[in-house]
């Protein structure tokens, strides 16, 4: 019986070399590097799109107030305190379009300093230059047409975003 046990005991071994598991290779520093760049990058759009799409919520709300009190002024309805309430309300609208606008310059000059951000610059582009528009529009009393304007900043920095997280 043992000489049976003896002659098979080859049988229940395993034929097959086992090889160990290859250590994973960490990145490199200039691969993290990069991965940290472009997460740091993605963070900053993704900032600069929660601060405009609540600002265009608020906006929605007191550009109708301001388009109703001009309405009013027009046919000497409105008080002196509602006119420089609305006047301040104006000045309010026109001073964070411009604070937008200068974030997003900023925004575009960062990404096309950094050379790990530079391949996303190429969408980024112009998105400051939409805002400068929404600007423009605020001045000449065109407060919804200047909501429109930061829509379409909006759609371009989700557009740079989704580039960012392939």
């Amino acid at each position: 019986m043992l000489s049976v046990l003896l002659a098979a005991a080859p049988a229940f071994t395993q034929t097959r070399n086992r090889s160990t598991a290859k250590p994973k290779t960490t990145a490199t520093a200039p691969a993290q590097k990069t991965s940290q760049a472009r997460t740091a990058g993605a963070t900053r759009v993704a900032d600069q799109i929660k601060f405009l799409t609540r600002f265009i919520y608020l906006l929605g709300g007191v550009a109708s107030g301001i388009a109703a009190v001009d309405e009013a002024a027009k046919r000497n309805e409105a008080t002196p305190a509602i006119l420089q309430k609305n006047q301040q309300s104006k000045t309010t609208v026109r001073t964070s379009i411009q604070g937008f606008r200068e974030s997003l310059d900023k925004l575009e000059i960062d990404f096309r300093a950094q050379p790990e951000l530079q391949p996303y610059y190429i969408k980024l582009a112009g998105v400051a230059d939409g805002a400068a528009t929404a600007e423009q529009q605020a001045a000449a009393n065109q407060f919804d047409a200047a909501g429109r304007s930061l829509l379409n900043v909006i759609s371009r920095l989700t557009d740079v975003l989704v580039v960012m997280r392939q």
